[in-house]
């Protein structure tokens, strides 16, 4: 039986409706892992920061959702600097099929059944 996979999600606030389309691809019964993110409204604090650090170390890798939005998301930027001193693997996903914007150092795919089956089975 395989075991499941935690996936800690980074994305920018904006981008909160295609988070919850990304964690509901994880109710299929198929689906052998879990999405967690740290999504907040309020600002972001040394305590907050902690507490999503400790959520990526318990994370087997991170997904994050790329967009326009992504350049001016200070949580976003922070959750994947973090990911990264971590050493986790990272998957950048096109959050909208009309928007290819880009993060330095993250490697973005389409969103698609295969490219986030095929970076779970890796992890």
């Amino acid at each position: 039986m395989t075991s499941t996979k935690t996936v800690f999600v980074a994305f920018a606030i904006e981008d909160e409706r295609q988070r919850d389309f990304l964690k509901g691809q994880s109710l299929s019964p198929r689906a052998p892992y879990e999405f967690i993110d740290m999504s907040v409204k309020e600002a972001y604090d040394s305590d907050w920061q902690s507490k999503v650090r400790t959520r990526i170390r318990r994370s087997d890798g991170v997904i994050v959702l790329v967009s326009k939005n992504s350049a001016a998301s200070t949580g976003q930027k922070w959750e994947i600097a973090c990911a990264k001193e971590e050493g986790k693997p990272i998957l950048g996903i096109w959050a909208y099929t009309d928007d290819r914007a880009t993060i330095a150092g993250v490697s973005t795919k389409t969103w698609s059944d295969k490219n986030i089956s095929d970076f779970i089975d890796s992890l």
